[in-house]
């Protein structure tokens, strides 16, 4: 009897010990603008769950994304590494389905929290090896999967199929010819279903939203009924859905405004959602959320960045380096823990999340890593360790690449051809719309010595040969 009474009190403590684990929630926006929600200032577009979300806790002024484009963006936020040392640094397709996969020794954040007892899940766009391959998410710190493994993929919201784990999930009506099932809907219904499934235990839930990405389309619902008469419009011709259609294709769209602004608006729901099953589950206080977007706005598939104001006024669109191509949104809610409508002017990247989650529970493992943990600033306690410099880096385009230092920013361009190439230097605190080049020489060399510091070529993606 007394060894069962042990027993019995052992496996409470375990179990005690076990939920006293904050949960961690990460929303990724696919494209989104900084000032394309209403903490950051959007007039013309209804966000109330984000606006919650940030008045409840930390909205950040100076965080950025991995890079301006999508595959090594999200490399940088897996592996805490900028793109000069991530492994993945561009877009690269392989057939017929999937990118370049993140090799086996690759560490990610995912499995990190693997290793402390967390459940783990990613629903959304992943675009970092398709399944079978060393950068399966399967294989990456991710116990389930659903969703699409592969961006090319997610350029259709009606996609032939999604991907549950191993088990490829064809979508009924869904043929490129039909427009039947709404893919981020059921990629919503199985994120819930993983809360459900889960709120016993310590979680990771890694929610890569594919809104508000490219194709501007989806259900005429409640979200396009608030805004079909709000705005002027220009209609979009695009790829339609039909005999001719491509994969990476982006459907014709009558009022792209409108449906952009519904896109913007479901995503927020979809937040609201999560929110309200942590509620429901008796979840919030022991969960920290974290929102943030993996780029800045885009101008494809009928998008107006320019007349929603999607950078805040910041210079640049998604594949840029300047301000609006990279600093993006971010949100960090933890009751009890990080101060509730607050902002931070810290600066710092997607690279940063991986030591950060390393503080939150207590490893101690030494990663090789770029990022410094935000958990001072979270707890507005303890002394924030600050960046040297951050660094980015653009394989597409000619190449570009950007440091940030102190308040300047260095940006290089058409690096690939180096008899071409030029730079443009500028004071973020005088100006961060990044209107007015500064010559300084002095300046100007010790930045370039710092690209040329923090990129290491690589056999993969070579940037300058």
């Amino acid at each position: 009897m007394k060894k069962l009474l042990l027993f019995l009190l052992l496996t409470t403590i375990i179990q005690v010990q076990a939920q006293q684990k904050p949960n961690i929630v990460l929303i990724l926006a696919d494209d989104l603008g900084i000032g394309d929600i209403g903490p950051y200032g959007q007039q013309k577009i209804s966000t109330p769950n984000l606006d919650k979300l940030a008045a409840a806790g930390m909205k950040f002024s100076n965080f950025y994304a991995g890079t301006s484009v999508c595959a090594p963006s999200r490399s940088s936020l897996m592996t805490g590494q900028h793109t000069g040392h991530t492994y993945v640094r561009g877009n690269k397709e392989i057939e017929p389905e999937g990118q370049e996969p993140l090799a086996d020794s690759i560490r990610t954040f995912a499995m990190i929290l693997q290793e402390h007892g967390y459940k783990t899940g990613a629903f959304g766009k992943w675009g970092l090896g398709m399944v079978g391959t060393s950068g399966d998410p399967n294989r990456k710190g991710f116990d389930e999967f659903y969703g699409y493994n592969c961006q090319r993929q997610s350029h259709r919201y009606f996609p032939t199929h999604l991907w549950h784990n191993d088990k490829r999930v064809e979508l009924e009506g869904n043929d490129l010819t039909k427009m039947a099932t709404y893919a981020p809907e059921l990629i919503q219904e199985q994120t819930l279903a993983f809360l459900e499934k889960n709120k016993d235990q310590p979680f990771f839930l890694f929610v890569p939203t594919v809104l508000p990405h490219a194709e501007l389309t989806g259900p005429e619902d409640e979200f396009f009924k608030k805004y079909e008469h709000s705005f002027t419009e220009k209609p979009h011709k695009g790829n339609d859905y039909g005999p001719n259609a491509t994969v990476p294709g982006y459907a014709s769209v009558a009022k792209p405004r409108a449906t952009f602004a519904a896109m913007v608006s479901r995503m927020d729901h979809y937040v609201g959602e999560i929110m309200d099953k942590l509620a429901q589950l008796g979840l919030t206080e022991n969960t920290i959320i974290i929102f943030t977007s993996d780029n800045g706005a885009h101008r494809e598939g009928g998008a107006d960045p320019v007349f929603f104001n999607s950078t805040a006024g910041l210079k640049g669109f998604k594949r840029d380096l300047y301000e609006g191509g990279i600093r993006t949104p971010m949100i960090v809610k933890w009751s009890g823990k990080v101060a509730a409508n607050s902002t931070s002017d810290h600066v710092s990247a997607f690279w940063d999340i991986l030591p950060t989650v390393q503080a939150i529970v207590g490893d101690k493992k030494t990663e090789n890593t770029d990022g410094i943990s935000m958990l001072p600033t979270l707890l507005g306690k303890g002394k924030q360790q600050q960046h040297d410099q951050l660094y980015w880096e653009f394989h597409e385009d000619g190449g570009r690449q950007a440091v940030r230092y102190k308040n300047y920013k260095l940006i290089k361009f058409k690096v690939k051809d180096p008899k071409n190439s030029y730079f443009e230097l500028y004071d973020l605190e005088k100006d961060p719309q990044e209107k007015n080049p500064i010559k300084n020489e002095k300046l100007s060399k010790k930045l370039l010595k710092l690209i040329e510091t923090e990129h290491v070529e690589s056999a993969i993606f070579p940037l300058l040969r």
